[in-house]
């Protein structure tokens, strides 16, 4: 598949130019056939989902402790940016050095296919939107840098004139080479239109004249063409991607959730007592609202489960294996409890860390029916799309508030938080207990199966640590001299937060007030009266648990087991 006489020449950046069209075009289609396949299968999100799984633990810790719940889409972006270089180059390739060009694009489609069709939960048709993408993207490419060779039309006429040239230049011009005899007639050669004279050959017996002419640069027709061509390649591909994206969301599962009525829990939560909210402005919220609620998982689509399809199956070392359906569950006495959700990426100060009235069935009751065998230790839980975590068993069979849940602050679990069911198990990080959009529950060993972070580095149990935070005043705040309100939250689910201290410029440690706590699962605001005097000041603060722990200044990053150290907050004071 050889490039047009003359793409060879043409400028790089018309290649790049090429390259980004006829790939922008690929992606956009191929998102639009996922639209209709199967969302998860869209070239990025197969793509973007496979480099979640083989990225190292420091890279997703690092993509997380800069862009927060935002990584996914900054992974996206990454992704767009990278995919976009690569068109540039295929471009390029396909007009310098062909087909190669037109060879990565249909690998770069081929391996789409492969990594969707491979995919945990992956349909029969996932491997589909990405083939699709590739060899529209090989064809478009193809077609474009043959419009940066000169046309057909155009070649015609140079010849034309070349022959005219070199009928009229005198033999003393330096440009034409002359022989003893005049060169044959054009129409004389066989197959040459009448109008053109055939190309002059130095080398025949009757002599000829040639014109040594250097082929031209890119004539304005054929570019005019080309920039039309592509520019609609792009735009084509562009409106594709926004049909495609803003269509994956299920119209179906959107309207099923919204029909969802949660049953009347059979135990209902406590109310929030008063005392509890202290209500200062830039202090969180002690109920996190469900908009605002962080979101750190593997999903880079968001997976959507038709409750009517949903099953839990609950199996492994039990006596008794079963399954649950949807409507099986929201039969059962459904009990509501706060709990606060933390994310072991939650670097010291963080906000990666919310509370919510969730309302679910107690998992124990689940265990107690299928009955575990006496050598089992833990419960292996696994997501729709493939996401394990493993959760120490006695975790999910003691009197804690582990629960299938269902509900989320009165309302249907929203979507991205795992509905129609995920689990919510007080006292332990996210990615050991928090399995969102959840299908299969495994008793086993911690010796016999890993899940997905464990794999990755991870400790395989993983208990809340104690963390106190500060959030107001804001680091590098200028404050005004005098009273000044410092506040924040603490934490350590399951176990409670006696007290929390305060220090400023490493001074004494001072008793803040705690207020009302709603549980010993939840978290805590508490403030601290000072009076701020100029100059610029460290605050720092520490707690100490209902169990007589004092939150330890020794600091540790994240993995493998959570962050540790006492968080702290620079302010300026003015007069």
């Amino acid at each position: 598949m050889a490039a047009a006489p003359g793409a060879a020449r043409a400028p790089a950046p018309l290649t790049w130019i090429a390259g980004v069209a006829a790939v922008l075009l690929a992606a956009g289609l191929g998102e639009f056939v996922a639209m209709i396949v199967s969302p998860s299968a869209s070239p990025v999100a197969a793509i973007g989902s496979a480099l979640i799984d083989v990225a190292p633990s420091w890279a997703k810790d690092t993509a997380i402790a800069l862009f927060g719940t935002a990584d996914k889409i900054a992974l996206v972006v990454g992704i767009a940016l990278a995919m976009l270089v690569l068109a540039a180059l295929a471009g390029w390739l396909q007009a310098r050095r062909p087909p190669w060009g037109v060879v990565l694009v249909a690998v770069f489609g081929v391996t789409g296919a492969v990594v969707a069709a491979t995919r945990p939960g992956a349909g029969a048709l996932a491997w589909l939107p990405s083939l699709v993408a590739g060899a529209v993207g090989a064809v478009a490419l193809w077609l474009l840098i043959r419009l940066l060779g000169p046309s057909t039309s155009h070649r015609a006429s140079a010849a034309r004139k070349d022959a005219e040239a070199a009928t009229t230049r005198p033999a003393s011009d330096p440009q034409v080479r002359t022989d003893a005899a005049a060169p044959p007639a054009a129409a004389s050669t066989p197959g040459a239109s009448p109008d053109i004279p055939a190309a002059a050959d130095p080398g025949h017996p009757t002599g000829t004249t040639t014109l040594d002419r250097e082929p031209g640069p890119l004539e304005p027709p054929s570019r005019r063409a080309f920039f039309a061509w592509a520019g609609a390649a792009a735009a084509a591909g562009i409106l594709a991607a926004v049909v495609g994206v803003r269509g994956a969301t299920s119209a179906t599962v959107a309207a099923v959730r919204r029909a969802v009525k949660l049953p009347q829990p059979a135990v209902a939560a406590s109310a929030v007592p008063d005392g509890a909210e202290l209500d200062l402005p830039g202090l969180a919220d002690v109920v996190t609202p469900n908009d605002r609620f962080y979101r750190i998982d593997t999903a880079l689509i968001v997976p959507e489960v038709d409750p009517a399809d949903w099953r839990l199956r609950v199996h492994g070392m039990v006596a008794n294996e079963f399954e649950l359906t949807w409507d099986e569950l929201l039969a059962l006495p459904l009990e509501e409890s706060w709990t606060t959700l933390a994310c072991v990426s939650n670097e010291v100060g963080g906000t990666l860390i919310g509370n919510a009235r969730w309302l679910g069935y107690p998992i124990r009751e689940l265990l107690a029916r299928a009955r575990p065998t006496a050598d089992a230790d833990m419960v292996l839980s696994r997501s729709i799309d493939g996401f394990t975590a493993s959760t120490p068993l006695e975790a999910l069979t003691d009197e804690r508030n582990a629960i299938l849940a269902v509900g989320m602050n009165g309302a249907p679990l929203p979507t991205e938080h795992g509905f129609p069911v995920r689990m919510v198990v007080p006292g332990l990080y996210g990615y050991v207990s928090a399995t969102k959009w959840v299908v299969d529950l495994e008793v086993t060993r911690f010796d016999r199966a890993t899940a997905y972070w464990t794999t990755r580095g991870w400790s395989e149990r993983g208990p809340i640590k104690l963390q106190s935070r500060i959030d107001v005043p804001r680091g590098g705040q200028e404050l005004r001299a005098g009273e000044v309100v410092v506040a924040g939250v603490a934490w350590q689910q399951q176990v409670g937060v006696e007290g929390v201290e305060v220090r400023i410029d490493e001074g004494e440690w001072m008793p803040a007030a705690l207020a009302t706590a709603i549980s010993d699962d939840t978290w805590v605001q508490w403030s601290f009266p000072w009076t701020a005097t100029t100059g610029d000041h460290v605050i720092q603060c520490r707690a100490t648990s209902k169990a007589g722990e004092v939150q330890t200044e020794d600091t540790a990053p994240p993995a493998p087991d959570g962050a540790t150290g006492w968080h702290w907050r620079t302010v300026s004071v003015f007069d």
